[in-house]
């Protein structure tokens, strides 16, 4: 995924690893694990889509995301 796309913004995942325990948190921490659940929202996200194109629609509803 082109880094020019900001999907995500560091201060959320800062503030991810902060609810985790972590007092800290290193920019590259923080851009490891934006890359990170990127990478997993987008295969989550293709497959969603799959699921909904198989059974008709355009929609791609919750229940997709959770299959």
């Amino acid at each position: 995924m082109p880094e020019s796309k900001r999907l995500l913004p560091r201060a959320a995942m800062e503030a991810l690893l902060k609810q985790a325990g972590a007092e800290r948190v290193s920019e590259d921490a923080k851009d490891a694990l934006k890359r990170i659940l990127e990478e997993e929202a987008l295969r989550i996200g293709k497959e969603a889509v799959k699921i909904a194109l198989v059974d008709g629609r355009k929609t791609v509803k919750a229940a997709d995301l959770r299959k």
